[in-house]
């Protein structure tokens, strides 16, 4: 697991969450989150493009191991890695948007560059 955040969570409802957000992530290309969670997923995130951009069978098989859906690895491996094909990494960008009204928790956008 990248980082030392706990999120409130155990062990496996944290890596379920992440492994979930960072599908979607890459689905949407955009996710609204926390700023702790962004912090969590862009890593994780930048992994898989980098996945995607060594295009062999034994990467495709370390994406599927982690997100959750084959459409979004399939994706991943044809468009977004040839997106990024001349980018040397720092594929995601976290923006903040402040408080959120509920709970006053820091939002965060994190988007594809």
């Amino acid at each position: 697991m990248p980082g030392t955040r706990k999120l409130g969570r155990t062990s496996a409802a944290r890596r379920a969450m992440l492994r979930q957000q960072v599908t979607d992530f890459l689905d949407r290309g955009k996710l609204e989150t926390t700023v702790t969670r962004a912090k969590e997923i862009a890593p994780i995130a930048e992994r898989m493009i980098t996945l995607g951009k060594r295009n062999t069978l034994a990467s495709r098989r370390a994406a599927l191991g982690f997100i959750t859906r084959e459409d979004v690895v399939t994706k991943i491996f044809a468009q977004t890695a040839k997106v990024y094909s001349e980018r040397r990494g720092g594929y995601t960008r976290i923006t903040r948007i402040g408080p959120r009204r509920g709970d006053a928790a820091e939002m965060a956008v994190l988007e594809l560059v």
